[in-house]
């Protein structure tokens, strides 16, 4: 496992579309292992590829009960509304309040290429959608409301 380098700022990386990921091979692996220990080190909720210059749909979340992998994660509903604070890994010393769905329901596969849904709520919920945002090049500033 290695720490990559978090994309910043204005990195153009950052503002284009992920790939779908088709196979989940030897090099997927690792790139969990290194999103998983990257996520870690900078002491961070959640992390997409994208961040660390990986065009890959994958995003790896942990809001304190370990991590979660999402490999080609896409919301399959959502309701409610609830407008919280964010910041981002890529966007350090900034933050603002956006509006995210209270509850959803994502689809992704794991690392062992299982199709798993996942019923989110409150931060959970919140993390999905910010990650999610970066695997078609959109950052939370895009969305602030205040």
């Amino acid at each position: 496992m290695a720490v990559r380098q978090l994309r910043i700022d204005d990195d153009p990386i950052l503002r284009k579309k992920s790939r779908v990921i088709e196979e989940i091979d030897e090099k997927i692996q690792i790139l969990i292992s290194d999103m998983i220990e990257t996520m870690k080190e900078a002491e961070g909720v959640g992390l997409a590829a994208p961040q660390i210059g990986i065009l890959k749909r994958m995003v790896i979340i942990d809001i304190g009960k370990g991590p979660v992998t999402f490999i080609n994660p896409i919301i399959i509903k959502s309701e409610g509304e609830v407008s919280d604070e964010e910041a981002c890994l890529s966007l350090p010393e900034r933050s603002g309040f956006v509006n995210r769905p209270q509850t959803l329901v994502v689809e992704a596969m794991d690392r062992e290429g299982n199709i798993f849904q996942l019923e989110c709520s409150d931060l959970l919920a919140r993390a999905v959608c910010h990650e999610l945002d970066h695997l078609d090049g959109i950052l939370f500033i895009d969305h602030v409301v205040e």
